[in-house]
Order: C-alpha cells, then structure tokens, then sequence
C-alpha cells in the first residue's frame, strides 16, 4: 500500500480496506498491516483482489473520493465516483499551442533523429533487426513488430492510468480527435516510450533472448511475433515495470509500473485548475 499524490494504492492481493473511524485501515490475513488519515486521501486505487468495506466506500463517496478499480497488472476497471461537484473551471477551455501543426513538425523531427540511433544500440542480431524506418499497419520487419508489440502494451497502460484519473482517453492534446483513437493515451504514452518499451525491446535483443526465429511472415508481407515470443516480451514487459525508480518531482522511489498513473493524476489537477503547470516525467 503506497501514498503518492494524496491517492491511496493498494497492490497486495488479498488486502481488506476499512474504515476505522477517520482511518483507513489495511489488512491482510486478519492482522493490521497500515494505516493512513482518510483526510490525506483524495482516491483509493485498488489493483485486483482487494476488498472494501461498504461504509469505506460510501464514506468515499460521500466526500467526492473516487474509488478505481483496477486489475493486478493495471488494466483499468472502473471508476466510483460520486456526482461531480464543482470544479471551479470549465474543463472544454483547455489552453493550446498557438500553432500545433508546428509543434507536430518539430516532434516528427525529433523522432526520425531519435530512431535513426537505433542501429547503434544493437549489440547482438544486427541483420535481422536492423532499422531503416519506423512503420506500422502491419509492421513489415522484426523490429518494428516488436515496437509494435510494446507500443501496444504501453498505450493499454497508459489508457488505464488515463480513465483512472477521470479523464477521457479519446480527447487528446497533442494528437488530435479521431474516431477510434485515444489521443489523450497516446500523449501520455509519448513520455514513456523509451524508458519502458523502447528499452526492453533492446534488452530482449541484446541479451539474445529474441532472434529470428521468433518471428513470422503473414500474408501480404507482415511480421508479427511468434506465440512463445509473445510471452518472452510480456515477461520482460512486466519485470520493467517492477523496477524502482525515484520520482523527479515527488522525490518519492516508486515502482515504474506507477509511474503513469501518477503522471495521468498530475496531468488531471492541471485540466482542472488545481495545478498551474503540467511537468512531463524526465527520469534523472
């Protein structure tokens, strides 16, 4: 169970939530393990089996706390929250670049400087990893259907960290509304990419633990993963997340795993006037 940003986690399994006058009380296996002052609290994220009490969650929604519930590797679930009250700011008055086309040209800049290093990283599998370009729908070399794989992984995360906080995922600011897409996913998802997927996707390589064989050609000249490889990169994925790392402006260590939905939480108190910036997470 871990305090960040006034907002309660609870990630071991099996734990009991209750209120105990005007603390929340954690326990596991019948015996208290912490405590925390329910005033401290602005939400309680539960991930998979935790329970709560019925008075906790009415409490919670009486006060306007929200509750999330979400699954043991972070996929969101749903959201308690009582009705909304009000937030002194009209949430459809977001500030905006003044030209965002410009700043998509400077980001599309940027990403082909960024990619272009990735051969220079690869220590091992030069040929059958080797990267030209970034390309998609369908990926059409190993690499990038690995990218593919991860980026997918990513955004599912970030989507979850998104609908956690109470935003909607489909809004974005940096990329723009489109049927189908969250763009609001993706932008939180671009601070991420090289520190989770990117870096995996080049430990798998030059550890050796991805080769060739790995992947296959589909109709139309597509590569995917192979089924065992698939499950190599959730491993790798997931053993990411777990590693700890010390937030920059929390000056608190966290799981990295947690580090979106923090930024999703930060990101919300700015949409919604209780922040006067929004600062990106920039590992030291």
């Amino acid at each position: 169970m871990r305090e960040v940003l006034n907002t309660l986690y609870v990630l071991t399994q099996g734990s009991y939530l209750r209120l105990d006058h005007e603390t929340v009380v954690q326990e596991v296996d019948g015996k208290s393990h912490l405590k925390v002052p329910l005033h401290h609290l602005g939400a309680v994220v539960a991930f998979g089996n935790v329970m709560m009490t019925p008075f906790l969650l009415h409490r919670c929604a009486e006060d306007g706390r929200a509750v999330v519930l979400m699954t043991q590797s972070g996929q969101f679930r749903a959201r308690l929250e009582a009705a909304a009250k009000d937030l002194g700011v009209a949430l459809t008055d977001l500030e905006r670049a003044a030209d965002l086309d410009a700043v998509r040209g400077t980001e599309g800049n940027a990403a082909r400087v960024y990619f272009g290093c990735f051969n220079a990283l690869l220590r091992a599998e030069h040929e059958t990893f080797r990267f030209d370009s970034r390309n998609r729908r369908p990926p059409r070399d190993p690499m990038n259907a690995l990218l593919s794989f991860l980026y997918a992984l990513l955004l599912n995360d970030c989507r979850s960290a998104v609908e956690a906080a109470g935003l909607d995922p489909q809004v974005g600011l940096f990329h723009g509304l489109r049927p189908g897409r969250p763009g609001l996913a993706l932008d939180l998802m671009e601070e991420f990419r090289p520190l989770i997927a990117d870096r995996v996707a080049f430990a798998l390589i030059n550890r050796r633990q991805l080769g060739a064989a790995d992947f296959e050609e589909r109709p139309g000249g597509a590569i995917r993963l192979a089924e065992a490889a698939r499950k190599t990169v959730i491993a790798a994925y997931q053993k990411r997340k777990r590693e700890d790392l010390q937030h920059p402006d929390l000056a608190e260590t966290l799981p990295l795993g947690l580090v979106p939905l923090v930024q999703a939480r930060l990101l919300a108190r700015h949409l919604r006037g209780d922040a006067d910036m929004y600062v990106p997470f920039v590992p030291r």
